[in-house]
């Protein structure tokens, strides 16, 4: 993350562990706020055709209504949590403490690539804890309930600890860090770009309103508003990172779906898929839950959103399948994207926009106010230097 510059002789910084505290508890207020957007975010870009996730307000009423807010909207909050707090109060204590160190020590360095280079070294120490988390978190946020009827992602996970012993049990320990590079490839410049933001909006309204105190409503404003434009401007990595971390691995056993004892039943059927629809003759599996009365003939919208490839033994120049969505076989950023904008376009990149910026700027808006808050109530009546 990066910051605002300098420091004015008549103001103190806040203790190191204060900074650490109120931005950890800042930044997981804003984390768990908005999870349940985050969840639709995840939906869209996992299963991109899903008819029925097109939009954000489709696919929160269709969650809520199908799965319910604890384990619909709410999957893989728990993860998120474990995941965020102590995140958040690592990366402010890397920062915190790197930046100072840094402005002290290397004077000839300009301010704003020492503030680039603090947040780099904060993403990097946090992301020890917070990659495992984003892998655990996306991947139940994509499942949604246990033995899910309205929804097959390939994964079935009772709970949190369940996912993690099977991740590591079936894909390894080294699968807790898929989308590694993925995810310090997004989290560096959204970082760099939400603060840069922030910095300048600060400024605006300092002189706007003529003093440093520019009111609560213009500090929610300018942290919103920050980090909604770097979360717009970043989602195609978010994207990428999104798919490399709940892509089925077709080469290892897959965790048992919902079996033929629950309600409504699931069917499995085999089709080929026609020349005209695929471009080329697959064999595909279609598995989704039908009731009793229904046929086949739902139509290929529904069908395409369902397919999950099966190898014949030939390479293939055509992805594989799942949730409608490719798998990418690749922990590659830039083939990632490549792949994505060849087969689904700008659309296919910025799948998910919507939920993602409004996340952002609430998370955001959120955790800047609280850091700024905490660290006043911590040291009342002092006057602290509390930029980032």
């Amino acid at each position: 993350m990066g910051g605002s510059g300098g420091g004015n002789n008549d103001t103190v910084r806040p203790p190191l562990y204060q900074c650490t505290l109120a931005g950890g508890f800042g930044g997981c207020t804003g984390d768990m706020l908005m999870h349940s957007l985050d969840t639709v975010k995840t939906r869209q870009q996992g299963a991109p055709n899903a008819i029925k996730y097109e939009t954000l307000r489709r696919a929160y009423t269709t969650i809520f209504r199908e799965e319910g807010f604890r384990r619909g909207l709410y999957g893989g909050v728990t993860p998120a949590f474990l995941g965020s707090l102590p995140g958040t109060m690592i990366f402010f204590a890397t920062y915190e403490w790197s930046k100072r160190n840094m402005l002290q020590h290397w004077r000839w360095c300009p301010e704003g690539v020492v503030y680039l280079s603090a947040g780099f070294l904060g993403d990097l120490f946090a992301s020890v804890v917070y990659v495992p988390s984003e892998v655990l978190k996306t991947r139940l946020q994509l499942q949604g309930r246990y033995n899910n009827p309205f929804f097959q992602s390939g994964y079935n996970y009772r709970n949190t600890f369940d996912a993690a012993r099977t991740i590591v049990r079936t894909e390894g320990w080294n699968a807790m860090f898929y989308g590694y590079k993925a995810t310090l490839m997004r989290d560096l410049p959204f970082s760099a770009l939400q603060f840069a933001f922030w910095e300048q909006f600060q400024k605006w309204a300092k002189a706007s309103c003529a003093g440093e105190d520019i009111g609560l409503g213009l500090e929610i404003l300018t942290g919103g508003a920050a980090g909604g434009l770097a979360g717009t401007i970043t989602t195609p990595l978010d994207v990428v990172k999104t798919r490399i971390q709940t892509q089925v691995r077709t080469d290892l056993p897959q965790e048992p779906l919902p079996s033929a004892g629950t309600k409504p039943r699931i069917q499995t059927h085999t089709i080929n898929i026609p020349r005209q629809m695929t471009a080329i003759k697959h064999l595909h599996t279609y598995s989704s839950a039908i009731p009793p009365q229904s046929t086949l003939a739902k139509g290929v919208g529904s069908m395409q959103s369902h397919l999950r490839s099966i190898s014949t033994g030939g390479p293939s120049t055509t992805p594989p399948i799942k949730n409608g969505a490719m798998v990418l076989e690749t922990d590659s950023i830039l083939t990632g994207l490549r792949l994505i904008f060849r087969h689904e376009g700008v659309v296919g990149l910025f799948r998910g926009v919507l939920p993602r910026g409004v996340w952002t700027s609430i998370q955001s808006g959120t955790m800047l106010v609280m850091y700024q808050t905490l660290l006043k109530t911590f040291n009342p009546g002092v006057a602290m230097e509390l930029e980032m």
